[in-house]
């Protein structure tokens, strides 16, 4: 059960200056791939981060360390590849005294970055001199500008265990709350007041602004983490606590909400996270600090449709594939993280198609790719944030032509999993990740140290409706 923040401090900005006089020659060192609890920082040494592996990254913080936050969905376009871009979030803090608590609503507008091309038209060779040109100019003009954040905030009660926007109402948010309550709120005044603002630009530290919620739900008997919006039918939610029950919402107006006082009871330990199918709209999956992962249908009995013995240790978290539909990735205390094919699933049998031990410490958030059926992200309490492709495999001939064409030595791991894309590090006590449905290959991140905003040059997204373009073109 991978969580809280136990002592959440405010995050604070760490910045290196250059003693006078101190020269900048150092010697070269070959770089090497370094790995949380596995490799040692020897003393001197110091990790870097290599910026050439990003389309963009930047990061930011809001004040006191978030647990939870949501990307919402914009009207700026449903595809958009385009630097700069913007995006808007919802987050709730963890903050020391639970008065000082709130949501922040917020826009991250000019985010800068490395532009790429869909379907390049020049060889590799022209490639890298103009990303060597476009990195030459950036350190001219003294690097990337930092994106412009504004904020609004309203004030919780408690801790935010975890947040969620409807996808077909993005203005509508739920909350889940440590004072055991479960709140929907409207924040559409706050979202059209940062749509229509240019230079009000704040930092985290605008005034805390008081709203009541559209509804508080006390009927939970604990606090708890696990909550979804269903993606196939409006305003319709299940939020789950740590005494194992789980309670179905339905919208029965815009702002109202009757929500079953009788829970679905299959989980002997908490329900640690939610996830709605995509394809069938009365059917969502819970996963459980008992082991277990069970799928329900809400026009059967309030016992699970079926139950899967997914891990001796707690499962901490589940992602339902939104491309690739019988596709339930899920994460465990002990570090791994597992891919299974519903479809296979059946008495008796496991229905695992991957599985993979990477990670060294509890895994504490997984997404697939909205856009790639084979991607997923994962974040640990080992700090990283790594990217997995399911469908590479290893190629050794490919492998040595790469190494032959490479000007300096590759100093990889040679026991790297062939599917791990992509190892992002630098954050501090991990705790979630999204895709942004809009940007592909965006992903933002959280911490205790403040948010991550990052694009990596290799992870590439097939447009929607692309490939059936090229199709009929040819």
């Amino acid at each position: 059960m991978a969580r809280g923040l136990k002592t959440p401090k405010k995050a604070k900005r760490k910045i290196k200056k250059k003693a006078s006089g101190e020269s900048s020659a150092a010697p070269t060192v070959p770089a090497k791939v370094w790995q949380p609890g596995v490799d040692n920082l020897e003393e001197g040494e110091e990790l870097q981060c290599d910026p050439t592996a990003y389309n963009s990254l930047h990061a930011f913080h809001v004040g006191w360390p978030c647990l939870s936050f949501d990307i919402v969905r914009d009207t700026l376009g449903l595809v958009r590849t385009e630097f700069p871009h913007t995006l808007y979030c919802v987050a709730g803090t963890q903050a020391e005294q639970a008065s000082l608590n709130s949501i922040g609503i917020f826009k991250l507008s000019k985010i800068s970055g490395k532009r790429r091309d869909l379907v390049p038209e020049k060889t590799d060779m022209e490639d890298e001199s103009d990303e060597s040109s476009d990195e030459e100019e950036n350190e001219e003009n003294g690097g990337p500008n930092p994106p412009v954040l504004q904020m609004r905030k309203i004030k919780h009660e408690g801790c935010v265990n975890r947040i969620r926007a409807m996808t077909q109402s993005p203005h509508i948010c739920a909350s889940w709350g440590d004072t055991g309550h479960v709140q929907i709120w409207d924040f559409s005044s706050q979202l059209n007041s940062l749509a229509g603002s240019e230079t009000d630009v704040s930092t985290g530290v605008s005034n805390i602004g008081s709203q009541a919620p559209l509804m508080k739900f006390g009927g939970h008997k604990a606090e708890g983490y696990a909550i979804d919006w269903s993606p196939l039918v409006p305003g319709r939610l299940v939020s789950g606590d740590c005494d194992s029950h789980i309670h179905l919402w339905e919208p029965s107006s815009n702002a109202t909400w009757n929500v079953d006082t009788t829970p679905f009871d299959g989980h002997d330990l908490s329900v640690e996270d939610l996830q709605w199918s995509p394809s069938e709209p009365d059917v969502f999956a819970s996963c459980s600090v008992d082991g277990t992962i069970a799928i329900w249908d809400i026009r059967r009995s309030k016992k699970p449709a079926a139950t899967i013995k997914a891990n001796k240790a707690d499962v901490n978290v589940i992602s339902w594939n939104r491309v690739a539909s019988c596709m339930l990735a899920s994460g465990s205390d002990d570090g791994t993280f597992t891919v299974r094919d519903l479809r296979l699933l059946k008495p008796g049998e496991e229905p695992v198609v991957a599985h993979f031990e990477y990670h060294k410490r509890p895994i504490t958030s997984i997404e697939w790719s909205p856009h790639e059926a084979s991607t997923l992200a994962v974040t640990s309490e080992d700090n990283q944030l790594t990217i997995w492709d399911l469908s590479l495999e290893r190629d050794e001939e490919e492998e040595a032509e790469f190494r032959a064409r490479m000007k300096e030595q590759v100093n990889a791991p040679e026991d790297l999993p062939p599917q791990l894309l992509f190892v992002h590090q630098g954050q501090k006590d991990l705790k979630e990740l999204h895709w942004h449905t809009q940007i592909p290959g965006m992903i933002m991140s959280t911490g205790s140290d403040g948010f991550n905003v990052l694009m990596p040059s290799n992870v590439e997204s097939t447009i929607p409706g692309a490939a059936e373009e090229m199709v009929l073109m040819s």
